[in-house]
């Protein structure tokens, strides 16, 4: 299919973008990778009366490091983040998470900005996004505004992101020196949106969890906090029946709709699947021991 008809335009600045998305009184669409954008087009689920084409726009191109934390551009490739030594060195279950993201050619093309701005419940960013506690800043005729991420994912691929806002950059906090993390996706085919995934940031002092942060996607219309399982984890030590009672929160937080790919009662047993491999994962790393990240497609029957 072809999408209905459209005008265009490439704003050199952030500030003639917003002008743009301003004068076209919701009508505007911000296009950089397009990844989801233009199929929807195809599909006369979208029928925008402009893009406004930022892939110009320097300025929402960086990836810069703050003794805080990470300033990420909007304009920033997935694929720049999947291959950042940065990245790797400070946020590895970002790393992690990246592999997983559709196809080389999508991860190639395709903005941090424009993946949580769509906000796909079974997209690993806007999960990342939650876990991390990231800040989000957009710009509009208004001004500036920053949105923690719990407060941005609002609904089914709805953010908070007005239609003369434009998302500019995504800080992400460091986190505790030593944290464990663990990064577990089930797709039916590598690439394929995730029918479950949880990704988990862990820290232990004396031998008992001090943190514990539990994301899960695929399992509901947006990307979710478990923050249920978090409370379950806080003060104890990883023991077989911790791990039980943990993946019987998560089962019990959640309600999968099923669809063409799975029923929301295996979603919902996946998920169990999934925390529990995590928690293993992210207190041996929280530990100090190496724990070898499964690449999309393989099995942990493998080894």
């Amino acid at each position: 299919m072809k999408p209905p008809k459209f005008d265009y335009i490439q704003p050199a600045t952030i500030e003639e973008a917003i002008e743009a998305l301003a004068a076209a009184d919701g009508g505007g669409k911000v296009i950089a990778g397009g990844q989801s954008l233009m199929p929807m087009m195809n599909f006369r689920l979208l029928s925008p009366t402009i893009l406004v084409d930022i892939n110009r726009i320097e300025a929402l191109s960086k990836l810069e490091e703050r003794e805080d934390g990470l300033v990420v551009g909007a304009l920033t490739r997935h694929r720049v983040m999947e291959t950042s030594e940065v990245v790797k060195r400070r946020f590895p279950v970002i790393n992690a998470a990246m592999a997983h993201v559709a196809h080389l050619a999508i991860r190639n093309r395709g903005t941090i900005g424009g993946s949580i701005t769509h906000a796909d419940g079974a997209a690993e960013l806007p999960m990342m996004m939650l876990l991390l506690e990231t800040r989000i800043t957009m710009a509009s005729p208004r001004g500036i505004r920053t949105v923690d991420a719990e407060q941005f994912f609002v609904g089914a691929l709805t953010s908070a992101v007005e239609d003369d806002e434009l998302v500019t950059e995504i800080f992400i906090p460091d986190l505790a020196e030593g944290h464990g993390w663990a990064f577990e996706e089930v797709a039916r085919r590598s690439g394929d949106f995730a029918l479950a995934a949880v990704a988990i940031i862990m820290v232990v002092e004396d031998g008992k969890v001090a943190e514990a942060r539990v994301g899960v996607m695929g399992v509901g219309e947006t990307p979710m906090r478990l923050f249920d399982v978090e409370t379950v984890l806080w003060g104890e030590a990883l023991s077989d029946d911790l791990v039980d009672a943990a993946v019987a929160a998560a089962r019990e937080a959640v309600s999968p709709m099923t669809d063409l790919h799975a029923s929301g009662e295996y979603r919902r047993h996946l998920l169990g699947v999934l925390v529990k491999r995590a928690l293993h994962a992210a207190w041996k790393r929280a530990n100090g021991e190496q724990v070898r990240q499964l690449l999309p497609g393989e099995s942990v029957h493998e080894h």
